[in-house]
């Protein structure tokens, strides 16, 4: 269960990332609320995951869904660019993730 709840904080974390650049610095309502709100959520869902999982795999998993993540949906939603370099890093922090699930006996 501690998994599942890494994993859905990890999106939930690029749920606020994504909301706080559509925020307009914290000047529009509802994108500044699904901010906080996603944000309350993601990391209470990583407190109950470290409950269980250890410290150093739960936050370096939780960071990397967010960072690979919010780096998608930049490309896909915002148009931001995917140059080789870009996908290379974003390639790198997957392989550490999935390192760091092996790395685990939990």
């Amino acid at each position: 269960m501690a998994w599942f709840f890494l994993i859905f904080a990890g999106l939930l974390e690029i749920v606020w990332a994504f909301f706080m650049k559509k925020s307009d610095g914290f000047t529009l309502f509802i994108p500044s609320a699904i901010t906080i709100l996603a944000m309350i959520a993601s990391f209470a869902l990583l407190s109950v995951s470290m409950k269980t999982l250890p410290l150093g795999t739960a936050y370096t998993i939780w960071t990397g869904i967010g960072a690979v993540g919010a780096f998608l949906v930049g490309i896909m939603v915002l148009g931001e660019t995917a140059t080789p370099m870009r996908l290379l890093a974003a390639a790198f922090i997957v392989t550490g993730i999935v390192m760091m699930k092996l790395a685990s006996n939990q």
